[in-house]
């Protein structure tokens, strides 16, 4: 089932940013990492195929920056974005939430046509 969602993006200021996190997602983010043991790590966000939609988001922690990664630094997380995923992402917003239907991190992307009820994946 398709949805499109037409909510407010967080107020992050004018970071000129590829992508943004907000600090909500950036602290779930680095207490992750801390609960792994991963102090020196980054938070990797690419693109994939498949999903509902075409594309998924992927995020995982990485230890190792790549030649082509685009680094990003906000609320004391390093985020990596690979060259190939960052025509996707740019302009992105990540948050945090946390609802009825459980808690995790929204993508608020808009570069994506359409989204799909899971809100993992999308269509460029």
């Amino acid at each position: 089932m398709e949805t499109h969602e037409h909510q407010a993006a967080p107020d992050l200021g004018d970071s000129g940013e590829a992508l943004r996190i907000t600090e909500a997602a950036a602290e779930k983010a680095k207490a992750a990492m801390q609960r792994e043991g991963l102090s020196n790590a980054a938070l990797r966000v690419s693109v994939v195929g498949g999903g509902c939609s075409g594309f998924q988001y992927n995020l995982g922690f990485d230890t190792q920056q790549k030649d082509d990664d685009t680094v990003i630094e906000q609320f004391g997380l390093r985020v990596l974005v690979d060259e190939v995923s960052l025509p996707y992402l740019r302009g992105t917003i990540i948050d945090y939430v946390s609802g009825l239907h459980g808690a995790g991190f929204k993508f608020v992307n808009p570069n994506a046509s359409r989204t799909c009820g899971c809100g993992s994946s999308f269509a460029a």
